[in-house]
């Protein structure tokens, strides 16, 4: 993983608290057009959430995209949408065995014609929406969020993901969860869920359809 700043990724919020990680995988194409066609193929596939455990493996979690309502959809993400994350680990009574993100940023820059061209989508740790009560069903704090970033700046192609403020979420009342979000939040701080995002990263680019 190389050195990344983030002052030119307005998606990417400061680091204040807690821990952080920038993971990236890159590819560079044999020339501008075949960059091109390359970004394209990894920005439907970044968009379309339903399918990201196809590109990240069978042992990853998996993503379904619902409405505000918890309502499941098949199409591409929206500011707004939130994620229904089905991990690989017991998952929390107050997410009915989910993990919940909602979508807070869906962002793209860039000319398809030019020399450079991005798309970014931010998440961030919310309740269930199958639930009455008001606390964050997922294993961080509300403060963290995860960037997903997709650039090309000539024949490079880069994807990448940015945790920020990334706290385990013990506040909850339920102490169930408190022990479950202790243990999974901090086995993702110590580097667990890396290998999930680097394979995310990965089939992003790499699989040619």
């Amino acid at each position: 993983m190389k050195e990344e700043t983030t002052e030119n990724k307005p998606t990417v919020p400061p680091q204040e608290e807690g821990t952080k990680k920038d993971i990236d995988h890159a590819v560079t194409a044999a020339d501008e057009n075949d960059a091109r066609k390359l970004f394209m193929i990894a920005r439907n596939r970044l968009v379309d959430v339903n399918h990201w455990r196809e590109y990240s493996g069978p042992a990853s979690a998996t993503f379904r995209l619902t409405d505000q309502h918890g309502n499941e959809v098949d199409r591409t993400v929206e500011k707004g949408d939130l994620f229904k994350i089905d991990l690989p680990a017991p998952g929390p009574t107050e997410g009915k065995g989910y993990d919940w993100v909602r979508v807070e940023a869906v962002e793209e820059t860039g000319n398809p014609n030019g020399e450079n061209e991005s798309i970014a989508i931010r998440v961030r740790p919310t309740p269930s929406p199958l639930t009455e009560g008001n606390e964050t069903a997922h294993f961080f704090k509300e403060s963290a969020t995860s960037s997903f970033v997709l650039e090309r700046h000539g024949r490079e192609v880069t994807a990448a993901v940015y945790g920020r403020n990334e706290v385990p979420n013990t506040k909850t009342n339920n102490v169930i969860d408190k022990v479950r979000n202790a243990i999974v939040g901090s086995t993702a701080i110590m580097g667990f869920s890396n290998v999930q995002w680097k394979s995310l990263l990965k089939g992003l680019i790499e699989t040619r359809d």
